[in-house]
C-alpha cells in the first residue's frame, strides 16, 4: 500500500504579507513614539528653571509648571541638593518663557483632596524676563498641613464660647443685670427707675424735683412780681435818678452863684485899687465900699442857701446808704 500523504506547498505571498506586517508595526510604534517625543517637547528649543523647596513631597518628573490655568513648563528632574534642599529643574519651552519676569513668584499648592500643582505668577509682565538656569524658591501652600492648627484654633474658640455662654459667665451675668434693669424701667417711674434701682429711690428724687420746682416757683414770684425785689429795685433806681437830677439842677445854679460872686470880687478889686490911688476921696470910696460888701453879703446867704439844699437833696450828704425791700 502506497502511503499518499504530501506536505502542501508553502504559499508564496505569506511570508512578503507577515514581513509587511512587522513593518507597519514597527513604523506604528517609531511614528507613536515620535509623536509623543514632540507632545513632551523632546525636539523643542526649552530654556532651564529650578525651583528650591524644603519638601518635595507629591511633585514628580512631568509634572506641568502652570501659569493662568496653562501649562508653560514640565518637572524634567527632581534632585536633592548638598544641604538638603529639593531641586525641581523644569522645563520652559522658549515661546512660553516670556511669561516669566524677574518679579514672578513660583508655589506648590497641596490641597486635601486635589493634587499637588506648581503654579506661577507674574503680577508685572513690564519687568524683565526671567533668565535662563535662574534659581528660585518655591514657596508651599499646604492646606492639609494646616489641618491641625484649624482644628486647634475651631477648638479653642468653642471652649471659649462655653464659656461665655456658661451658667456663671460673665457675659451671663451681664444680661441678668440687664434683664433686671430692663424689668426696672417697665415700672412706674420708667428709665429713672432702672438708674437709680428701685421704685423708692426714684420716688424720692421725683419728691425732691418737686420740692425744688415749688422753691424756685416762690422765688420768682419774690423777685419778679409786682412789689417784689425787682420792682423794689426799679423804685429805688427811679427816685436815685430822680435825686440825681435835682442835684444837677442844684449844681447848675450853684456855678451861676459862683460866677456872681466871682464877678462882685472883681468889682471889689477894682474899687479897692481905685480907693488906693485916689486918697482924697476917701468918703465917697467908703460909700462904694459898703454897697459892695452888701452885695458880698447877699452873694454869700444865697450861696449858703445853694450848699444847704444841696446838702438836703444830694444823696451824699448823710443819709446814702440804698435800702432793697
Amino acid at each position: 500500500m502506497t502511503d499518499s500523504t504530501e506536505p502542501s506547498p508553502a504559499l508564496p505571498h505569506i511570508e512578503r504579507r507577515a514581513k509587511g506586517l512587522l513593518l507597519l508595526m514597527a513604523a506604528l510604534v517609531t511614528g507613536f513614539v515620535l509623536y509623543v517625543m514632540v507632545a513632551r517637547g523632546v525636539f523643542e528649543s526649552t530654556q532651564q528653571l529650578v525651583l528650591i523647596s524644603d519638601d518635595s513631597e507629591g511633585v514628580m518628573v512631568g509634572m506641568d509648571l502652570t501659569f493662568s490655568g496653562f501649562p508653560i513648563g514640565r518637572v524634567r528632574r527632581i534632585e536633592l541638593a548638598p544641604d538638603g534642599m529639593a531641586r525641581m529643574v523644569i522645563a520652559v519651552p522658549q515661546k512660553q518663557a516670556h511669561w516669566l519676569r524677574t518679579s514672578s513668584i513660583f508655589t506648590l499648592e497641596r490641597g486635601m483632596m486635589g493634587d499637588t500643582r506648581i503654579r506661577a505668577y507674574s503680577g508685572i509682565l513690564s519687568d524683565p524676563p526671567l533668565p535662563p538656569d535662574a534659581e528660585r524658591t518655591l514657596l508651599r501652600g499646604d492646606t492639609s498641613a494646616e489641618m491641625p492648627r484649624l482644628i486647634a484654633s475651631a477648638r479653642a474658640l468653642l471652649e471659649n464660647l462655653e464659656n461665655m455662654t456658661g451658667t456663671e459667665s460673665p457675659l451671663n451675668a451681664s444680661l441678668n443685670q440687664l434683664k433686671t434693669t430692663t424689668e426696672r424701667m417697665n415700672g412706674r417711674y420708667g428709665v429713672l427707675s432702672g438708674v437709680t434701682g428701685s421704685d423708692s429711690n426714684a420716688q424720692k428724687i421725683m419728691q425732691s424735683l418737686e420740692r425744688i420746682n415749688s422753691l424756685l416757683t416762690k422765688a420768682e414770684q419774690r423777685v419778679f412780681d409786682k412789689g417784689g425785689v425787682v420792682d423794689s429795685a426799679q423804685a429805688t433806681l427811679n427816685s436815685t435818678q430822680a435825686t440825681l437830677t435835682s442835684g444837677k439842677a442844684a449844681l447848675d445854679e450853684l456855678q451861676t452863684v459862683l460866677t456872681d460872686a466871682r464877678n462882685t470880687l472883681k468889682n471889689v478889686d477894682a474899687v479897692l485899687a481905685e480907693a488906693q490911688a485916689v486918697g482924697a476921696n476917701v468918703r465917697g470910696a467908703s460909700t462904694d465900699l459898703g454897697s459892695l460888701r452888701a452885695e458880698v453879703e447877699a452873694s454869700l446867704r444865697r450861696l449858703s442857701q445853694l450848699t444847704d439844699e444841696i446838702n438836703r437833696k444830694w444823696p451824699f450828704a448823710r443819709d446814702t446808704e440804698i435800702k432793697l425791700p
